[in-house]
C-alpha cells in the first residue's frame, strides 16, 4: 500500500480537498484528478481554466486539457474544445473510450463529446467577457495614439490597426496580477498508481485554434510510473519545444530530487530563443511521494494534501 497525496499549481486549493477524499475512501489516481480538476474547472472566479476562462482573439473560449497514467503511459486529451465546460472529463473519455487516438481537437473533439453525452454550456460569462473588452480597449487606445502611414481613410487605417492588434496581443497583454495561468494536478493512489492531469483556457487573445502544452504529451504532462510524474504551466510553446515535462521525469529517473528536476527543466526551456517569453512553471512527484516544483520568480508555490491533511499546504516552488 501507498501513501495517497496529491498535489497541484497555484489554484488548486479550489479542487484538491475533493480529490483527497476520493484518495481517502481508495480511489484511483484519475477519479482523484478529475474530481479535483472539474472543481477549479467550474470555479468561476478563476479565469483561465473552464467556464469563466478568457477567450481568443475572435472572443470564443477554447480548452485544452489532457490527462497521463503513469503505469501505462496512457495519454487522453482535448484540444481548442468549445462549449464544453469539463474539458478534463472529455479527455479522460479520449484516455478510456478512444483508445487508438491520444488527442482530439476542435471540431472533432466536440464531435466526440457530444457523442459520449457531455453537457454543453456557455463558456464566456460576463465577467470574463467585461475582462476581454477592457483590455482590448486599453490595447486599442495605445493602438490609435500611434501613427499610420500610407493610409488614405481613417476606416482603413482603423481596420489595419485592428488586424494587426489581433495577432499582437498575446505579445502585449499582461495577466493580472495574482496567481494566473494553467492548473496542474498530480496525484497518488494507494494502489500506487498515478495520474497528471492538466487543463487551462490557455492565452487570453490567443489565435483562434491555438493548442498549449497542456494538451501535448511530453510538453506540459508526462507521467511514468518508473520515476514520476511532471506537469507545466505558463509559456506552452516553450515547454512544446523543450519537452519540459519529459525532461523533467527522466531528471528524476537519473536521480534529481523533484525540485531540482524542475529547475533544471525550467533551465534548459529558458536556452530557447523566443521573442514572446514569458515565466514557465512546474511541479513534479515520485511515485514514494516525494514532491517538488520550481517557477522563474520568487513567492512561487505549489499545494499540497496528504490523508493526514485538514486542508492544501502551501509549498515553496524552487527559483530558476
Amino acid at each position: 500500500m501507498t501513501d495517497p497525496v496529491i498535489i497541484g499549481s497555484e489554484r488548486s486549493e479550489a479542487g484538491l480537498p475533493t480529490g483527497m477524499e476520493v484518495l481517502s475512501r481508495g480511489g484511483s489516481a484519475l477519479d482523484a484528478v478529475e474530481a479535483a480538476m472539474r472543481r477549479c474547472e467550474d470555479n468561476l472566479a478563476d479565469h483561465y481554466v473552464g467556464t469563466g476562462g478568457l477567450p481568443n482573439a475572435q472572443g470564443v473560449v477554447e480548452l485544452d486539457a489532457s490527462v497521463m497514467l503513469g503505469s501505462s503511459r496512457s495519454f487522453g486529451s482535448v484540444g481548442a474544445l468549445r462549449g464544453y465546460p469539463n474539458p478534463i472529463s472529455v479527455a479522460r473519455a479520449v484516455l478510456e473510450r478512444l483508445p487508438q487516438h491520444c488527442m482530439l481537437v476542435g471540431e472533432g473533439a466536440a464531435l466526440f463529446a457530444e457523442e459520449n453525452g457531455f453537457t454543453t454550456a456557455e463558456l464566456l460569462t460576463d465577467e470574463a467577457r467585461a475582462l476581454w473588452r477592457a483590455q482590448l480597449l486599453a490595447a486599442g487606445a495605445a493602438e490609435s495614439a500611434k501613427s499610420v502611414e500610407g493610409e488614405n481613410t481613417a476606416a482603413v487605417a482603423g481596420d489595419r490597426r485592428y488586424r494587426s492588434e489581433s495577432l499582437d496581443l498575446v505579445r502585449r497583454l499582461a495577466p493580472h496580477e495574482g496567481p494566473w495561468g494553467t492548473i496542474n494536478i498530480i496525484a497518488l493512489d494507494a494502489a500506487g498508481e498515478m495520474c497528471v492531469g492538466v487543463s487551462t483556457s490557455g492565452y487570453p487573445f490567443k489565435y483562434p485554434g491555438r493548442v498549449g502544452d497542456s494538451a501535448v504529451p511530453g510538453a506540459g504532462n508526462w507521467c511514468d510510473l518508473r520515476a514520476g510524474g511532471a506537469a507545466c504551466t505558463g509559456r506552452g510553446e516553450l515547454s512544446m519545444r523543450g519537452g519540459t515535462a519529459r525532461t523533467i521525469v527522466e531528471l528524476m529517473a537519473g536521480g534529481e530530487q523533484p525540485a531540482e528536476a524542475c529547475r533544471l527543466g525550467l533551465a534548459d526551456a529558458a536556452t530557447l530563443p523566443d521573442e514572446f517569453r514569458a515565466e514557465l512553471r512546474a511541479l513534479a512527484l515520485t511515485p514514494d511521494g516525494r514532491h517538488g516544483g520550481a517557477a522563474g520568480q520568487f513567492g512561487s508555490v505549489y499545494a499540497v494534501m496528504t490523508t493526514g491533511s485538514t486542508e492544501p499546504e502551501l509549498h515553496p516552488r524552487a527559483v530558476l
